[in-house]
């Protein structure tokens, strides 16, 4: 059964919504894309954080592991990405929802 964060974050990536929680002590304001689970099992998700805190430059690509997020909300707001995908994704290995799969097509 999915945690509560996960299904918040289900939620936001259906909705096209941005999620704004603390994550390693740091204000994050982020757009989820690919929710899922890592190789050890655990909630993750990939998102773009547009804005917030950060030990490094904004705007970055954050894998977060769900279990390490607190005070997460979603809000209305624009779906902020990333450029180009020149790489493949190694957060989520077992895939659960892809914003650019499962939401993007339906639009």
């Amino acid at each position: 059964m999915p945690s509560d964060t996960y299904t918040l974050f289900r939620n936001a990536i259906l909705g096209a919504q941005q999620v704004v929680c603390l994550y390693d002590g740091r204000l994050r304001e982020l757009c989820p894309h690919i929710l899922g689970t890592n190789k050890s099992g655990e909630e993750v998700v990939l998102a773009w954080q547009f804005a917030g805190e950060s030990s490094g430059p904004l705007p970055q690509w954050r894998c977060l592991k769900l279990a390490n997020v607190r005070n997460a909300h979603a809000r209305e707001g624009r779906c902020h990405e990333g450029g180009s995908h020149r790489t493949t994704q190694r957060c989520v290995s077992d895939i659960d929802l892809d914003i650019n799969v499962h939401v993007r097509k339906l639009r």
